[in-house]
């Protein structure tokens, strides 16, 4: 049984405070994973860290960051650029404040292939297993994070986490009374910028034991506004209520809690820019190397504050003019609110979280933790709206054109209405719009597990996973305001509707992602050697339901409205040749069984080695799936199977009073690794552009840290990883036409030939081969100074790893270098102590500066297989000043 002895003072200085042994994701994998080990702590703080770094001593290789660190870096960043301090993980911030996204790799793959979870909750999209880390909780109300490399918890509730977990756990309510706040201010500190003031507020309040027998709880609220650096629009506002209600229930750890959160983001689109843009910034032919450039990069992408033209504005507006007999359309490249920078990307995201622990017996637990997260979220751009009807049709053998029918929907890309929208008597122009991608999902789920402690040495526990996810994905229409505005940033909430009252939709589909899972492990200690066998049973549905036709093999659809008989655009398509799939519904399952397996060995008091076995599991997303409706359900090609991994990990550790060293290498093999390609064999040999498994890639590496407190109040860490990949196949990539033949593209000899691209035997692109940095902390009486750096080395642009040709910013043509230079990034900060409050905690001023020397660098790009791809802009140098209480 675990004893807990509670002290009600602070500890000063740069003390030991770090992680508990909850390092785990869900209830049950704390409770299972804490040997039963004596642990002291002190105001809620247990000391087995070196300030605020944590390396759990088991199978796996793993890393935990606690409150130490945490609240050392600025208030109000993303958790996700928090633990860019790990070995193995490389996130690149879109900006110096973290709510406007980002992007990361743990061991080379990406955020879609890594499982987050808050409290055991899955926060990757249940689509397309995307993160969005400027939704993520706020840091004052976390307790730790834990980052693990390479594999999962048996009872993770995912489908496609291969390469990791970070897992974020809250705080559990103060025994006491108490407040928390913080209040900042700050800017970016970069020739170019404007308009980029960041302010956030936060404030928290712990009830204490209501009762006297174990009932507390805490509520926080945040409110976050600036402007986003490269946009000379965008701005950020942001909302976030976080709360935790935690009932004792007894005193042998058991208990019972629900936490809640809601985050209401209202955001536009950040600074993305073609990479081949933004590596032209590095070369001093282009002209455009001067670091104030990149402030700049959307100067041509329009005209802001602007007008629309009132004659192509909706009578819903209330200023349109129309154009009686003369036909006027809205551009939506150049037209007023057509800059990309314009772009929203709304949010209102939300959670409720249980969880619980009951002792049945001395040596039976069972714990509970059930949750629901609702998402609505959107993100797109302007358009034109054609009053006209889309008309289908076809030509007899005379050349005479058959009409067939009249539709109002959305076709080849266009929305038509069959009404008069601008109010001028006619159906003769196209109306300014926009027709952002709209997501809403519920979600609710459950992890319960069932331990058994046989003696002291040996336990056991069977664990069941349930993650049940409605996915509704639609793209209603609505109007452009006269100033360029959306008239509102959810179109779904007021949507604009054709002739017969029926919104336009540009996509129209729902989709049921269902996991259950079942687990079992056992742990034992034999002496010094502690082992740990685990099998985790996956069995996951995926239930599409596409309401709108496929017309090509990548996904292209048409959306008639309701009301209309579609034989006639059926039979148009019919006589003209196209292919296209109807509205249909299909069923996708998969199940494996994925071993884990591993051990830790004492060599001394302070040394111990360790080695982990862990197979993975990644599940096509629904992207590639409802491309594959375009292809008859029987064809193999509308059947891609899933990825999986086999990672092998082995380390030594080095822990101590004042040490906490690991080093390990890995080494993980990736089958089936899935990407878009041609597939020739696919609709009966006539071949077609599908998502398809790309054969096998081996991942290899080493990571390594060092936490090291010489003295009670100074700190050294230090970190670096070292990554690589080889992919083993070439990608086939289509049929080689003349011009690839004359030129001798791809190998082309003749006209049918099939090219490949040449992948095999090169790295997987995105993705930087090494990282190192360093973080130190020194205390002066009540003055803290930190500072943290980190090298990210050099990231592929391409899977061929071949230089390629593009323009440079000043339209010259030029041969790009096949890497991304590498780049540096040190940050600062400061911590004065004031005072003491009244409540608890102290009173302090913080003080963060990030880039310190503003690197110009390429952020995140995920990749490709033969072009230069998107990339964000690395963030610039920005301050921030915070009055901090109660900490």
């Amino acid at each position: 049984m675990k004893f807990k002895y509670l002290l009600a003072t602070s500890v000063v200085g740069l003390s030991a405070v770090a992680a508990s042994p909850a390092f785990a994701q869900s209830t049950g994998s704390i409770d299972f994973e804490d040997e039963g080990e004596e642990v002291i702590v002190v105001t809620g703080a247990r000391f087995n860290g070196v300030g605020g770094v944590e390396i759990p001593d088991t199978t796996k290789a793993k890393q935990v960051l606690n409150e130490e660190i945490i609240r050392r870096q600025r208030p109000g960043q993303t958790v996700n650029d928090i633990v860019n301090l790990v070995p193995g993980v490389s996130f690149q911030n879109n900006d110096p404040w973290g709510s406007s996204g980002g992007g990361f790799t743990i061991r080379g793959f990406g955020a879609d292939r890594v499982s987050q979870t808050l409290d055991g909750l899955p926060l990757n999209d249940s689509g397309n297993y995307a993160l969005y880390t400027n939704q993520m909780v706020d840091p004052e109300v976390l307790e730790e994070v834990s980052v693990s490399l390479g594999s999962t918890d048996v009872d993770s509730p995912t489908a496609s986490a291969t390469g990791g977990t970070i897992n974020i756990r809250t705080r559990e309510p103060g025994d006491v009374l108490g407040m928390t706040a913080t209040m900042t201010y700050g800017d970016v500190l970069a020739e170019g910028v404007e308009d980029s003031a960041y302010v956030r507020g936060f404030l928290m309040v712990d009830t204490g034991d209501i009762t006297g027998m174990g009932t507390k709880a805490f509520g926080s609220v945040s409110y976050t506004t600036y402007g986003v650096p490269y946009n000379p629009y965008g701005r950020i506002n942001k909302t976030q209520f976080n709360g935790r209600i935690w009932q004792d229930l007894g005193t042998n750890g058991d208990f019972v809690s629900i936490s809640g959160h809601w985050n209401v983001n209202r955001n536009n689109f950040a600074g993305s820019e073609g990479l081949e843009t933004l590596l032209s910034y590095y070369e001093p032919a282009s002209g455009f190397n001067d670091k104030e450039q990149r402030f700049s990069v959307y100067e041509g992408a329009g005209e802001y504050p602007c007008a629309v033209d009132p004659r192509v504005l909706a009578e819903e507006t209330g200023y349109a003019v129309g154009s009686p007999g003369d036909s006027v359309d809205y551009s939506d490249r150049n037209g007023c609110g057509a800059a990309f920078y314009r772009r929203f990307n709304p949010s209102d995201t939300g959670n409720i979280r249980g969880a619980s622990r009951f002792s049945l017996t001395d040596a039976l637990t069972l714990t509970v933790d059930p949750s629901y997260q609702y998402v609505k979220a959107n993100g797109g751009g302007p358009d034109d709206l054609r009053e006209s009807f889309f008309v289908t049709g076809y030509e007899d053998e005379n050349d005479n054109f058959i009409e067939t029918g009249r539709y109002t929907g959305a076709f080849n890309g266009g929305y038509y209405f069959g009404r008069d929208l601008n109010g001028d008597g006619d159906l003769d122009d196209e109306i300014a719009g926009n027709d952002p991608s709209q997501t809403t999902t519920d979600r609710y789920g459950v992890i319960t597990n069932l331990i058994y402690e046989i003696n002291p040495d040996h336990r056991v526990r069977a664990t069941y996973t349930l993650d049940h996810a409605r996915h509704r994905q639609t793209g209603q229409i609505t109007y452009m305001l006269g100033n360029g505005e959306i008239s509102d940033v959810f179109a779904i909430d007021n949507p604009l509707l054709d002739v017969n009252g029926n919104p336009v939709n540009k996509r129209d589909r729902l989709s049921y992602a269902i996991l259950h899972q079942i687990s079992g492990e056992y742990r034992g200690r034999f002496g010094d050697l502690t082992a740990k066998l685990a099998l985790r049973a996956p069995f996951f549905t995926r239930e599409l339901n596409q309401n709108c036709y496929t017309t090509s093999d990548n996904g292209f659809v048409d959306c008639p409205n309701p009301g209309f008989d579609t034989a006639g655009y059926e039979l148009a398509k019919i006589e003209n040749g196209q292919d296209f799939a109807p509205p249909q519904s299909r069923t996708y399952k998969y199940d494996k069984l994925l071993p884990n397996i591993g051990f830790t060995y004492d060599v001394t008091g302070d040394v111990s080695v360790f080695a982990n076995y862990a197979k993975g599991l990644s599940v096509p997303g629904t992207d590639p799936l409802y491309d594959s409706l375009f292809l008859d359900a029987n064809d193999p090609a509308s059947q891609p199977v899933p990825e999986t991994t086999d990672s092998f990990d082995v380390g030594l550790r080095f822990q101590s009073g004042s040490i906490q060293a690991q080093i390990g290498g890995y080494y993980t093999q990736y089958q089936d690794r899935l990407a878009s390609a041609f597939d020739p064999d696919a609709r009966d040999g006539e071949g077609a552009r599908v998502f398809r498994n790309l054969g096998t890639v081996d991942k290899y590496g080493i990571d390594g840290s060092i936490a090291w407190r010489p003295t009670r109040n100074t700190l050294l860490y230090v970190f670096g990883s070292y990554n690589d990949s080889e992919i083993k196949d070439d990608v086939l990539s289509g049929t080689c036409n003349q011009f690839e033949v004359d030129n001798n593209f791809y190998s082309c000899n003749a006209v049918g030939d099939l090219q490949y691209l040449a992948t095999g035997g090169k790295t997987e692109s995105g993705t930087p081969q090494y990282s190192f940095g360093a973080r130190g902390q020194i205390a002066f009486g009540p003055v803290e100074l930190g500072a943290q750096a980190k090298r990210t080395g050099t990231r592929f642009v391409n899977d061929q790893n071949v230089p390629l040709e593009g323009e440079l910013a000043n339209g010259d043509e030029f041969f790009f270098p096949a890497k991304v230079p590498a780049y540096t990034v040190v940050d600062l900060d400061a911590r004065i102590l004031l005072g003491e409050f009244p409540t608890g905690g102290d009173v302090a001023v913080q003080l963060n500066l990030t880039n310190l020397f503003d690197e110009y660098y390429i952020g995140y790009f995920g990749g490709s297989l033969d072009d230069f791809g998107f990339a964000q802009i690395g963030a610039p140098r920005a301050g921030s000043v915070s009055l901090v209480i109660g900490f």
